[in-house]
């Protein structure tokens, strides 16, 4: 029987716009909690600068936990550094997760990552997802290689479909990806984006998929407090999603 897990997600910190206060909190969660993995769904930047990188690593590797990390819209150098955005939209980020960043070795866990940033598309709100055909195949390819895995988990920055919340993910070719991850078995989508959590299961053609959004750390609220996801799992139970807030 696999050992039972605890999971921290958390995303959108925001770093050049964030709640010092709320960052300390979620550190001290981490501290006292112990989890097995902690796990990021992008937007660790505020506008994709090298000083906000430097803030988000200094801060990331004092954490008392392995953690996993995914690209955001705001991970992306903005408009006024051209050059940047066009040649190495990625670089910084590609970066930090090579130097902090980890996949989880886990027994009964596999996260598969899918991103759903374009530095460009065909549309005036650059902000909004969109799930290229080639990082859809990726990962549908990575879960057909994790049926061992009793958990299996799928971390991007946008919901692939939009939940109840304030603000939307507007994710292009979002539909089609929650389907075919639903066929390849995944239990859950992890994303961040909207800053405030939700917990719903989406049927697809091919079957039902849990999406489990994460709030936000950062000044940037919309409808409620700063907060993260627990996430408990064991055989017996399955997987549990709470939205702790901080007050």
């Amino acid at each position: 029987m696999s050992k039972p897990l605890t999971l921290f997600h958390v995303s959108d910190l925001h770093f050049g716009y964030e709640d010092q206060a709320a960052l300390d909190w979620f550190a001290q969660e981490v501290s006292r909690e112990k989890p097995d993995w902690v796990i990021f769904t992008g937007d660790l930047t505020m506008r994709g600068t090298a000083r906000e990188f430097a803030a988000a690593a200094r801060w990331l590797s004092a954490l008392e936990a392995p953690v996993s990390l995914e690209i955001g819209n705001h991970d992306v150098p903005y408009y006024w550094y051209p050059l940047q955005r066009i040649f190495r939209p990625y670089k910084l980020f590609r970066a930090l997760d090579k130097m902090l960043g980890r996949r989880p070795d886990l027994p009964a866990l596999s996260l598969t990552r899918l991103r759903t940033v374009a530095a460009f598309q065909w549309r005036l709100n650059l902000s909004k997802g969109c799930v290229a055909s080639a990082d859809l195949d990726r990962a549908v390819a990575d879960l057909a290689c994790q049926g061992e895995k009793s958990l299996r988990l799928v971390a991007c920055h946008h919901p692939l479909t939009d939940a109840d919340t304030k603000s939307t993910g507007s994710t292009r070719n979002g539909a089609r990806a929650l389907s075919e991850l639903a066929r390849a078995g995944a239990d859950a989508v992890l994303s961040g984006h909207v800053h405030d959590a939700f917990d719903l299961t989406v049927d697809t053609e091919t079957g039902p998929i849990r999406m489990i959004g994460a709030g936000t750390l950062s000044r940037r609220l919309r409808l409620t407090r700063p907060s993260y996801n627990r996430l408990e799992w064991s055989e017996s139970t399955g997987l549990l999603s709470r939205a702790i807030r901080f007050e």
